[in-house]
């Protein structure tokens, strides 16, 4: 698959059809969430089946939020909350609380650490105002309105092809917030490979976090050989693979190409390595 073509695919969006209830736990909407950074967004949330008491719950806070939940994006979206769900009821992860955020009129702004130059003209390099938005604006409103743990190390953040580049990036830059990680499909060629220079770059804090790192082997030679590199990179910066609590988990998955369906069957396994209880 072509560059430009990874760009436009989260694009097309199918809006917010079908997802009003879950097929277990309950979602809470927050339209046009606003914000001093960047533009409002819509914003889910979806709460865990048998929340109630005194009980806190960790959050994993996911990108193109339209894509997250059963009926919406496209083939289907990522059906987190179904995968959550199914995997809470086994007993095979904690509850957690899923947060949906949609991505604004400016998704490559948001979701791009660094400019670069496309089509003739500079494009990108809001990342730093779109974290500012999480951080500052969205989390402390999380906290405050649902039983949460807030502390970074029961505070995560995933997405999906320049989502997954900007959840590496702010995983780097604010450990102190975000411990963990879901790096998916990542467009690691995105400013050069700046964010390997962010990876040699990286904290004592950033190299305590945990990072799930993978790649589709049907999304191009290109992108195979950016996500290595970003896995070589994190290896050398002190990321563990292995012992009871891995730090980092790099998953090459045969016959997956950069689409939601591909990300949605690996979503389970991502699942597992941020929350498993066994």
């Amino acid at each position: 698959m072509r560059r430009r073509d990874w760009l436009a695919l989260p694009l097309a969006s199918a809006g917010w059809a079908g997802a009003a209830a879950s097929a277990a736990g309950r979602i809470e909407r927050h339209p046009a969430f606003a914000s001093a950074h960047v533009q409002p967004r819509d914003v889910r949330v979806w709460l865990p089946p048998g929340r109630g008491g005194a009980r806190r719950h960790p959050v994993l806070y996911l990108h193109d939020g339209q894509h997250q939940f059963s009926g919406s994006g496209m083939k289907g979206g990522w059906r987190a909350d179904e995968a959550a769900a199914q995997l809470i009821e086994r007993g095979d992860i904690a509850p957690v609380i899923l947060v949906a955020v949609a991505h604004g009129p400016d998704r490559i702004g948001d979701y791009t650490p660094v400019a670069m130059q496309r089509e003739g003209r500079s494009m990108g390099g809001g990342a730093a105002a779109y974290a500012r938005f999480l951080i500052e604006e969205l989390k402390p409103f999380i906290d405050r309105r649902y039983r949460t743990l807030p502390g970074a190390k029961q505070t995560a953040l995933g997405g999906s092809s320049l989502a997954g580049l900007v959840t590496m990036w702010m995983v780097l830059k604010h450990p102190e917030t975000f411990g963990a990680g879901l790096v998916v499909s990542p467009s690691v060629w995105w400013g050069g490979e700046a964010i390997l220079r962010d990876v040699a770059a990286a904290t004592p804090a950033a190299r305590r976090t945990r990072v799930w790192l993978d790649i589709g082997l049907e999304e191009g030679a290109e992108a195979v050989a950016g996500a290595r590199r970003l896995a070589v990179a994190l290896r050398g910066q002190g990321w563990r693979e292995d012992g009871a609590a891995p730090q980092l988990a790099y998953t090459e998955a045969e016959g997956a190409a950069h689409h939601e369906p591909a990300w949605a069957a690996r979503l389970p396994q991502m699942l597992r390595f941020l929350l498993q209880t066994r």
